[in-house]
């Protein structure tokens, strides 16, 4: 059912990118809020997930890196390494995702989608 959002080399249109950014802002907020509890448990972080706001850096760190390998993996399976423009809205979701909020880093990432190949 969800396959075929999780394909990063995939042309979709504005809907289809709309579901990608919410599917993949799930699988994040699942994947950061395990990461953080685990890595609180063991005593690797000096947080938990004790209220709403815990752990806010070390979601920041883990949402960039996820918008940076999404990014990479989208870059690398349609085979635009040469294309400036791909490069470019990474690096741009990187920096939304670490300076602002991972949601709005996650942007880029999605309208990426709608990019043809050549």
């Amino acid at each position: 059912m969800f396959g075929k959002y999780f394909d990063v080399g995939e042309k979709r249109d504005f809907g289809g990118a709309f579901m990608f950014f919410i599917v993949h802002l799930i699988l994040l907020v699942g994947i950061s809020s395990v990461a953080l509890h685990f890595f609180a448990m063991t005593g690797m972080v000096d947080a938990g997930i004790g209220g709403f706001f815990e752990g806010g850096q070390f979601h920041t760190i883990v949402g960039s890196l996820f918008v940076m390998w999404l990014g990479g993996m989208m870059v690398s399976k349609r085979g635009k390494n040469n294309d400036i423009m791909s490069v470019i809205m990474v690096i741009a979701g990187i920096y939304l995702a670490w300076t602002f909020s991972v949601i709005l880093g996650l942007v880029p990432i999605a309208l990426m989608t709608t990019i043809h190949d050549k």
